[in-house]
């Protein structure tokens, strides 16, 4: 795309936050006049920022019509940088200074069918093993984790589905199997869990008279502790309906697939270090002294 002349623009400076935070604001709004809505700002302010942000990039950002604001391809480009940044600030806002008495910070993040009891037990071994280090325990879903990780905002990750992007170590730390239990009492309806998009192709592949559910969670606690209730069927993980299983409230479906769901451990090789390496051998010395989660996974019935 051709560079065009920036002589009208202010002399640029270094890059201030809220001049990234801004564009993004343009992006998710569509125009300038309802970014500086949003923003409690004066659309010259916003106009302002961005032909600023647009001198120092050397580059346009967005083409303005009636009907809004647009990005060009190099604003397409720059959303990618502008979210790397803003979430990076945040992270350094939200953890610094240091709380009294600590050294640094180990920033530890799951995805949220793991924090109940693998996280929290996690974090209460780092507590009592690690006490020069203040904790930031992290749960979201596993992409944005992920992207955390690349960031540097996380120290290592707890997903499903690992990315092996360059730099990234990717540790299988549990074998898993999705299995189909039913409740004992009320076997039906059948209850759609949305385990991933892998999940979902070799699903609908090998039952496709199940691949449009009438009911369904994105979350396996919720859609287990509904079967518990109401009844239906359903898949998730072998640990979590062991005891529901031996305690004769669920049972398993013959003859249904099975579907493997293994957990790893994902962190960058830039950053290993003792201190993680120490929290990583707790965390796995957890995983091998505790086999049944079913129970603490149980939401009061």
């Amino acid at each position: 795309m051709d560079r065009y002349n920036t002589d009208s623009f202010p002399p640029a400076r270094p890059m201030d936050i809220e001049l990234a935070r801004t564009f993004l604001e343009i992006v998710r709004s569509g125009s300038f006049v309802a970014a500086s809505e949003r923003l409690h700002v004066t659309q010259t302010a916003i106009t302002a920022r961005i032909q600023s942000l647009e001198s120092q990039l050397n580059c346009r950002l967005f083409v303005r019509n009636r009907a809004g604001a647009r990005l060009t391809a190099d604003g397409e480009a720059f959303v990618v940088y502008a979210t790397q940044m803003t979430q990076t600030w945040d992270a350094a806002q939200r953890d610094l200074p240091l709380p009294d008495g600590y050294s640094n910070v180990l920033r530890v993040g799951g995805e949220i069918s793991l924090c109940n009891p693998l996280m929290l037990k996690w974090v209460r071994c780092l507590r009592e093993a690690i006490p020069t280090h203040a904790i930031r325990g992290e749960v979201g879903d596993g992409q944005a984790l992920l992207r955390q990780l690349e960031l540097g905002v996380l120290d290592a990750a707890l997903v499903f589905q690992p990315a092996y992007w360059p730099g990234l170590q990717v540790e299988q730390l549990l074998e898993e199997k999705l299995v189909m239990v039913r409740s004992v009492a009320r076997p039906d309806p059948y209850v759609y869990v949305d385990w991933g998009d892998e999940f979902r192709r070799q699903h609908d592949s090998a039952l496709p008279d199940k691949a449009r559910a009438a009911l369904s969670f994105n979350l396996g606690p919720m859609a287990l502790q509904y079967i518990l209730e109401t009844g239906g069927s359903g898949y998730f993980r072998t640990r979590v309906v062991q005891a529901y299983l031996d305690g004769g409230l669920l049972e398993a479906v013959a003859r249904a697939p099975e579907f493997t769901y293994p957990t790893y451990l994902v962190y960058s090789r830039d950053r290993y270090s003792p201190v993680l390496q120490r929290a990583f051998g707790l965390l796995r010395d957890l995983v091998k002294s505790d086999n049944d989660w079913s129970q603490r996974w149980a939401l009061p019935i």
